[in-house]
């Protein structure tokens, strides 16, 4: 996805507003929940979104898939390996890819949040509204067939341990129901000169979504999750 669930998202909307009808499914278009108002999504507020504190996992300390042979094969002729991760009430999608630069050029990119409009279709507006040390508040908004979505992400950024984490900022109303998910960054293995980049995501929009959908979406998504970052940092 693009960062923090962009490419996911981008892929579900996309999906849900041209899929034809009628569908073998009770599948609504456009997706309920996600606030339909003509042709804009109903603005998500400053204001706090109530109790609610997410429906996905949260990821704390991200460790590195493990990997086949092949698999090793594959990043190392330049191809990105995605994984389907299954639990409970859900799965995450995770894409790996070998990068030819260090960790630095690649964390430079990833940090790069006012660039992402530049180098991310569909995405209008990226704005950082809170950021300590290691935390980073950064409002996304969307534009997708003449619909707009925002949503607020609160991002764990610890670049010196190879990770960077995040989850929805819960105390802003944003059009989707939760994102959580990971970056991380390290040297590859047996791969001089590359770096290693891992992206996870689980992203839950506000309605019903099939299983074979949720499926497609998710490749889909992962399809698009990291090349931007090996376009910007490979030139």
């Amino acid at each position: 996805m693009l960062s923090t669930g962009l490419a996911t998202l981008w892929t579900v909307l996309h999906l849900s507003f041209a899929l034809p009808q009628p569908l073998p499914l009770p599948l609504p278009l456009p997706l309920p929940g996600l606030r339909m108002a003509g042709h804009r999504l109903s603005s998500a507020s400053s204001g706090s979104s109530g109790s609610h504190t997410g429906s996905a996992p949260k990821v704390t300390n991200p460790t590195p898939q493990d990997l086949s042979a092949a698999e090793q094969a594959q990043l190392v002729a330049g191809k990105a390996v995605r994984k389907q991760v299954k639990y409970q009430g859900g799965g995450r999608g995770v894409s790996v890819m070998d990068v030819h630069g260090s960790s630095e050029q690649v964390w430079a990119v990833i940090d790069d949040f006012s660039s992402y409009p530049d180098w991310i279709d569909d995405l209008d507006e990226c704005e950082v509204y809170g950021r300590t040390e290691h935390q980073v508040l950064v409002r996304f908004k969307l534009r997708v067939l003449g619909r707009d979505v925002e949503y607020f992400i609160d991002h764990n950024r610890r670049p010196d341990l190879g990770y960077m984490t995040w989850q929805l900022d819960y105390s802003r109303d944003s059009d989707i129901d939760d994102s959580t998910g990971y970056w991380l960054v390290y040297a590859a293995p047996g791969h001089p000169g590359y770096t290693r980049v891992e992206y996870s995501v689980d992203l839950r929009v506000k309605g019903w979504v099939p299983a074979f959908v949720e499926d497609m979406l998710a490749n889909k998504g992962l399809d698009k999750a990291t090349s931007w970052v090996k376009v910007q940092v490979e030139g």
